[in-house]
């Protein structure tokens, strides 16, 4: 492929911002050249025009290169690039391991590092924590602990940034013991380092251990606050959850925006609207902007706390709005009884080629049961499954079973799966389900249509 590239004909000749002389083309031309490529169209005339001119071995540049076709997605072409380098340094095979982790490729990244080793190029300190982080992507604690074994073996099993993302491998891979060891092996412990421990541990439920090593840091930033907070959070605990954010205060760390999303969160499991309130208005005088993850959160807290009304304004005040965004709106009105308004959101939401997803349509079928609207809430059920290819969850078919349910109030049967459903948290399969809601329409005198079945 990039053979073929290098004779296609010079299409940057005579263009802006691409435009550069033929003559004297040096590596200082073609790192301003790579800046300067707004596409990746640009992108591949910059590297023909390096190729010609003699540059495709220059090592920095190919690291550009790579770096640009990362950033446009474009890993497949990346490879190429880099597997026409002869002897690629330790920075660039490090650089392409990196490139692939984040660009989610993490099986590549690590058969890129076994060729590596396996060519006999010496990894440094900076290839074994991009290896590590592509073994967390992939939960591999086995090829972690191989990689481990190699870092002791190179000398390098002491540097601190190894050494935070090993612990990060062990505990996200639910080996405490292991991430514990880590730890106190540790010459240097960095704020990084302490805050790592105490996510660690409160993601395998060691709440208390968590909280002894959070008292014991001689200095904590507001990501270690952070991390303790959503502990708490996490574990049901929202009292602990202000008492530490008082301290915070005291100590005078500044929240940050997730801050404020745990303290949301903890004021919704209070159901406290006044302290909910206080909250939006401590962001708004902060500076904090209204983004997805806030706007979500506040959405979210004034709709369990009983204001739709709050919930709705900061809705239709948020510049950028993702799908949870969408999502936690139209079930909040869904809920509150609102179906019209629901049903009509998500009208604006398919308008706006937002595509929907199961949560979605667990919201305006919710919409449909609050509105007793039978024929609406089949018609999204169709939809779900024929325009999105969305697979039935048990919970969309609950939504059909109240309605069939109130629809034929004498059938027992139906009565019985529903209740049964309820006890069950909704655990009966969407299969068994499905086949008795077929059998049921079949024998219904054509309250739907035959092809529900099908549907």
């Amino acid at each position: 492929m990039i053979a073929c590239v290098s004779s296609t004909p010079d299409g940057l000749q005579g263009r802006t911002p691409l435009s550069y002389s033929a003559q004297r083309f040096g590596s200082e031309d073609a790192l301003v050249l790579l800046q300067k490529c707004a596409n990746f169209r640009q992108l591949k005339q910059a590297h023909a025009k390096m190729i010609r001119s003699g540059l495709s071995s220059d090592q920095l540049l190919v690291r550009k290169m790579i770096q640009a076709c990362s950033s446009h997605g474009k890993m497949d072409y990346a490879t190429l690039v880099f597997h026409r380098i002869e002897r690629p340094q330790t920075f660039t095979w490090n650089l392409m391991i990196r490139e692939y982790t984040m660009n989610g490729s993490s099986r590549q990244a690590i058969l890129l590092y076994n060729l590596m080793i396996c060519k006999g190029f010496a990894p440094d300190k900076f290839t074994f924590p991009f290896v590590v982080k592509a073994c967390i992507g992939l939960s591999v604690i086995d090829k972690g602990k191989e990689v481990h074994g190699m870092a002791i073996k190179a000398g390098f099993s002491r540097d601190v940034f190894l050494q935070n993302t090993l612990m990060d491998l062990y505990f996200k891979c639910g080996d405490k013991e292991s991430g514990r060891r880590v730890f106190e092996n540790m010459p240097v412990r960095s704020v990084v380092s302490r805050t790592t421990m105490i996510c660690g541990l409160i993601a395998c439920g060691d709440l208390d251990a968590a909280r002894g090593t959070f008292e014991q840091m001689p200095d904590k930033n507001v990501v270690s606050w952070t991390a303790m907070i959503d502990g708490y959070v996490k574990n049901g605990q929202p009292q602990e959850v202000f008492d530490l954010f008082r301290r915070m205060q005291l100590d005078k760390v500044e929240p940050n925006e997730f801050t404020l999303v745990n303290l949301l969160k903890a004021c919704k499991e209070l159901g406290s609207l006044k302290l909910g309130r206080w909250i939006h208005d401590y962001a708004l005088k902060n500076g904090f902007d209204l983004g997805v993850f806030l706007g979500t959160a506040l959405i979210d807290m004034y709709s369990k706390c009983g204001s739709l009304v709050d919930a709705r304004r900061v809705f239709d005040e948020m510049q950028i709005k993702s799908l949870v965004t969408w999502n936690a709106m139209i079930t909040s009105l869904g809920v509150h009884g609102c179906g019209e308004e629901a049903l009509a959101l998500f009208g604006q939401m398919e308008e706006g080629n937002v595509v929907p997803d199961a949560i979605t349509f667990v919201g305006v079928l919710c919409a449909c049961v609050h509105m007793n609207n039978l024929e609406k809430a089949y018609q999204l059920f169709v939809n779900m499954r024929e325009l999105y290819a969305i697979t039935p969850l048990p919970e969309h078919y609950a939504c059909l079973l109240e309605l069939y349910n109130r629809a034929t109030m004498q059938d027992e049967d139906f009565d019985f799966l529903r209740n049964t459903q309820m006890k069950q948290n909704n655990n009966i399969s969407a299969a068994f389900l499905e086949a008795d809601i077929a059998q049921y329409v079949s024998s219904a005198d054509g309250i739907f249509p035959s092809s529900f079945e099908e549907a």
